[in-house]
């Protein structure tokens, strides 16, 4: 860390930028938590808003933007996994493994009903 105050002003001023930005997006989750969206569309809103506020933390208030090699491997291998967990929730609806069982039984019921005619 530099001890010279130009330094410590321009540490100071990205430290409040972040702050304000961090609080920002606290704003736009709650707001994005408030227009009814089908689930996997929600999931992915809010991974994205997640990740857009843990990256900031990430590279300013950890200092991650001083690191090097091992650094960025680690964000690379959490960017790819952060992308694998945001198709899940489309994965998911694809298969119908989110479907409760009641309203399989419904369906199943329902079918065997229009055969029975």
């Amino acid at each position: 860390m530099h001890s010279d105050s130009a330094a410590i002003e321009k540490s100071l001023k990205t430290y409040w930028t972040v702050g304000a930005l961090l609080l920002v997006f606290t704003g736009i989750t709650v707001g994005a938590s408030y227009v009814h969206m089908a689930v996997p569309a929600a999931i992915t809103v809010a991974l994205i808003i997640a990740g857009m506020k843990g990256s900031m933390v990430a590279s300013i208030f950890m200092h991650l933007t001083h690191e090097r090699k091992w650094i960025y491997g680690a964000l690379i291998l959490t960017v790819v996994g952060f992308l694998v967990l945001l198709f899940v929730p489309v994965f998911t609806t694809m298969d119908n493994i989110g479907t409760p069982i009641k309203a399989k039984v419904a369906a199943e019921a329902g079918h065997a009903g229009h055969e029975a005619r």
